[in-house]
């Protein structure tokens, strides 16, 4: 953005049909002011060293793109036995296995232009076996799946139907005095195969749908009895088949509604190896854990915040009002002296210094907080039809993030949203707060990101709406979608599968009893425990094991409650919220369970877990 700022006092041309609702009645003021104070701020600081990466083709790109989704051995020179990812791909939805097949076809052509001596699967080859198995699976759920959850779209689901009703709805404006509405977010089907039913049930009646014409409605997420999943809760070994889906899903949702995804390059960047601001994420919190050990936001980040909240969060223009240039910049430098030595007095921080400060700290990262990578893809999250896709992608994207950037981002939203809770006073709405941190999350000197004065107001209206959605959606954002943690556990049943015949099969050479393993093996699971009743484990607890009796409504919170009233001595003190109940084994690595999980239902979707009681690592 080297465009000069526009002034305050013009009216920016953009279209405000396209505005929406959610830009208030207000014009982009705070933007542009937001804009020109990043100016101002930055005349005097020194710019980053930026190396010139040579632009990667198509080809290489796509590369990337399927090491990031685990699937490297498809191609080049760690081409195998493209059965190895047979059971990654027979989980995907055929939105899904689109996106992998045509990345794999541009792959596949590159490789060939520059007479590469790899393996190249066929693409015919990789998915035939799956096409196959779905076809051919005794008990039908696989060969149903797809038609299932087209099925749902067709009045056989209440809750999925209204969804496509729900999307009608978003297109007229809502009068300012109505009421928000309320909508379900559905979990449980592919984000992608939704707007793929939804793109078929809309051709006989074509309509604007353009998602900036949609009024923000209060979404939600509808109840599940097997319990919501939120990032964190699961283990690292799932979090990562997570990651490799999302990263899918997305790419084909953006495929289906015809927006380009291109994920950029990491950008080499020359950076200071120690210090606090202009550093990368994780060689801060590196410094930081040398310090405090577990530390998963960066110490002088928490720091500006509670400094910002000491002075109270009802201050008119929090967060608008910048702080003295030349002041913020004698104050960087001696918290870059002092802040380890604990020395720094931060009773000379003024609240709009602090305020400043973090924004200035946000905005230097030498990689975005938003990470180099999906940066654009986040930016490009405008141009999603409508707020519920826009979610989705949002959704997404929050759990593709680094655990570093992750961690920041929600540390930041949560803050956000306190100011915004005083808004009475403060006059810090929900949109003026996105207008003034768009700038700050989304400009990145690394990427030289350059454009002509319209696409600048365009990028601004949607930044800022971007901006508003983190803000406002941030609880339904860090939530894992049902239908990607019910892939994981089809991975995990398969390659359990696999695991198990090949154990037998070794068994079987080493000449031991096979009768006798799969006996062991069946009492192992068994262990006597009559049918319609858990043992669950708490090692550190006094009451160490408990067999409970299933029940229709006994929830995760229930089992929690009969050992924490058994407790004595220091256990008593134990709170909710201190030790969390975990399904462990069977279809999943581990996972930590809300307190509304249904137990008897969790039951009967895995049935080989064991349930075990601890608190939650740092």
């Amino acid at each position: 953005m080297n465009q000069e700022v526009t002034k305050v006092s013009e009216k920016p041309p953009y279209d405000r049909s396209s505005s929406q609702d959610s830009l208030d009645e207000l014009s982009m003021e705070d933007y542009w002011t937001e804009l020109e104070n990043i100016k101002k701020s930055s005349e005097n600081r020194q710019d980053q060293e930026v190396v010139v990466v040579k632009e990667p083709d198509e080809g290489e790109l796509e590369e990337e793109w399927l090491k990031e989704a685990g699937l490297s051995n498809l191609f080049g020179e760690s081409a195998g036995d493209p059965q190895e990812s047979m059971v990654f791909l027979s989980t995907l939805t055929r939105t899904q296995a689109a996106a992998v097949q045509k990345r794999v076809e541009t792959v596949s052509q590159t490789l060939r232009k520059k007479n590469k001596q790899y393996q190249i699967p066929d693409v015919r080859d990789i998915f035939a076996q799956q096409t196959e198995s779905k076809e051919k699976a005794p008990d039908g759920t696989e060969s149903q799946s797809v038609r299932t959850n087209e099925n749902k779209y067709q009045g056989k689901d209440d809750q999925a139907s209204s969804l496509v009703v729900g999307e009608k709805e978003l297109i007229p404006l809502v009068p300012e005095e109505a009421p928000a509405s309320e909508t379900d977010i559905n979990l449980e089907v592919s984000f992608a195969e939704q707007a793929v039913n939804q793109k078929e049930s809309s051709k006989e009646k074509p309509q604007k749908s353009r998602g900036d014409d949609a009024p923000l409605l209060n979404f939600r997420l509808p109840k599940d009895k097997t319990g919501t999943t939120k990032i964190g809760d699961l283990a690292p070994q799932d979090m990562k088949k997570v990651c490799h889906l999302a990263l899918i899903e997305l790419t084909a949702l953006y495929d289906v509604l015809g927006v380009e995804l291109k994920q950029q390059k990491a950008v080499k960047i020359k950076t200071k190896d120690s210090g606090l601001f202009c550093i990368p994420l994780t060689l801060l919190l590196e410094q930081d854990q040398r310090k405090v050990p577990g530390t998963r936001i960066p110490l002088i980040f928490q720091k500006l915040i509670s400094r910002i909240e000491e002075g109270g969060l009802e201050t008119e223009g929090l967060l608008r009002i910048p702080g003295a240039a030349i002041r913020i910049k004698n104050l960087c430098q001696e918290l870059e002296a002092k802040f380890y030595e604990g020395t720094f007095n931060w009773e000379s921080v003024k609240q709009h210094d602090a305020a400043s400060l973090l924004k200035l700290f946000i905005r230097e990262l030498p990689q975005p907080l938003l990470s180099v990578e999906y940066l654009k893809a986040f930016q490009a999250v405008q141009n999603l039809p409508t707020k519920r896709q826009q979610l989705q992608a949002l959704n997404l994207l929050v759990i593709l993030l680094p655990d570093a950037n992750r961690d920041t981002l929600k540390a930041l939203l949560e803050f956000l949203q306190r100011v915004i809770d005083n808004r009475d006073k403060n006059k810090m709405t929900t949109m003026n707060v996105a207008m003034v941190m768009a700038p700050n999350l989304f400009m990145c000197h690394a990427l030289g990101l350059k454009c002509s004065e319209q696409r600048e107001f365009v990028m601004a209206a949607g930044t800022a709406n971007i901006m508003h959605l983190l803000i406002k959606y941030q609880k339904l954002l860090w939530t894992i979608p049902k239908f990607i943690v019910n892939q994981v556990r089809k991975q995990n049943t398969e390659n359990h599968k696999k695991d198990k015949k090949a154990m037998k099969k070794l068994l079987k050479k080493m000449a031991y009893d096979r009768e006798k393993y799969e006996k062991q093996d069946k009492s192992t699971n068994d262990a006597d425990i009559p049918q319609g009743v858990i043992r669950v484990q708490a090692p550190h607890l006094s009451k160490v094991s408990m067999a409970i009796q299933l029940t229709e409504e006994l929830k995760a919170s229930d089992v929690l409650a009969r050992f924490l009233s058994q407790e004595s001595g220091i256990a008593q003190t134990l709170k909710k919220g201190e030790v969390f109940l975990y399904e462990i084994g069977g279809n999943i690595g581990e996972r930590c369970l809300d307190e509304d999980t249904y137990m008897k239902d969790l039951y009967q979707l895995n049935p080989n877990a064991e349930w075990v009681i601890k608190s939650k690592p740092l």
